[in-house]
């Protein structure tokens, strides 16, 4: 069965400025090359699960400039329905300008744009996409109400709610946290939501505890190089990522989250099946340059 995904979330164009290393205060270095493509937190993760054959909508805005008619045409490349998709007057698409090291490791600024521009409303006129889904993914690269609003449509329906808390909030509200279903942060966003510096297997125990008791049945704690953590229905394990030689780790989590909502099944009875999936899929990522250029296909995967 084909899953169905609905993401709510953002579409940027990644300006990438590849160096060697991050300056100093007051340094001036030379880029070695510049790229652009593709990007966006909603959007990578889109692309990820319709890369592995998801059925995949998107709730989003783009502002009306050449970035924003890019995006669109990138996004319907991909098969993804971009019914929802506003078209903002007189507003820049959102942009994110990456500094790449030479290591694979980046530092990201970004210019949220048409993205803040989201409101619940443009999440009730999708109210139908949603409630026909089986999965629903956001971020927060969009206003957290529209997460609310999407989240309290796809829980009416008894839809699956996956939370991906990036970038990091501090105070994101109970509300929204009651209404996941899946979170899944990395060890730092983690660690800002519940105070729990992550170093072992009984400080990511206790942080899944902390989500636990909101209500959020599936923790999954993404570690980077070391894999992934998951903790379910009183049961939790650590799995190990496939190790390969990173290029660029842009667009990673997302990939990881657009894959895994792809093949998870509703009743999550292929959890450990379906994360080996998202970690190979985010492991191929880390292999290429840009966001989407480097999300695989369900066939590489």
């Amino acid at each position: 069965m084909t899953n169905k995904v609905t993401v709510v979330g953002s579409i940027n164009v990644d300006s990438i400025l590849h160096i060697d290393n991050l300056p100093k205060p007051g340094e001036t270095i030379k880029m070695n090359s510049f790229s652009k493509a593709a990007g966006g937190k909603g959007a990578n993760q889109a692309v990820a699960a319709a890369r592995s054959k998801a059925e995949t909508s998107f709730i989003g805005r783009v502002g009306d400039d050449a970035n924003g008619e890019f995006m669109l045409q990138q996004l319907k490349d991909n098969d993804i329905n971009v019914d929802h998709v506003v078209v903002t007057e007189k507003e820049d698409t959102g942009q994110a300008y990456i500094l790449l090291q030479k290591s694979g490791q980046n530092s990201i600024i970004v210019q949220a744009g048409a993205n803040f521009l989201v409101t619940p409303v443009d999440v009730k006129k999708a109210q139908a996409t949603i409630q026909a889904s089986d999965f629903v993914v956001t971020e927060f690269e969009t206003p957290v109400p529209v997460a609310i609003e999407a989240f309290k449509i796809a829980h009416e329906a008894k839809k699956i709610t996956i939370l991906n808390p990036a970038p990091a909030h501090k105070e994101i509200p109970e509300e929204l946290l009651r209404l996941t279903d899946v979170i899944t942060p990395n060890e730092t966003e983690s660690e800002l939501i519940t105070g729990i510096k992550i170093t072992d297997t009984a400080s990511m125990k206790d942080s899944a505890h902390f989500y636990h008791e909101l209500g959020i049945g599936c923790v999954i704690i993404t570690l980077g190089s070391k894999g992934s953590f998951v903790s379910y229905q009183n049961e939790s394990e650590q799995i190990p990522a496939f190790k390969v030689t990173a290029v660029d780790t842009t667009a990673a989590g997302d990939t990881f989250i657009g894959a895994l909502s792809a093949e998870l099944k509703t009743d999550f009875s292929n959890l450990h099946e379906a994360i080996v999936y998202a970690s190979k899929a985010s492991s191929l990522t880390v292999q290429k340059l840009g966001a989407f250029p480097s999300i695989p296909n369900r066939s590489e995967i």
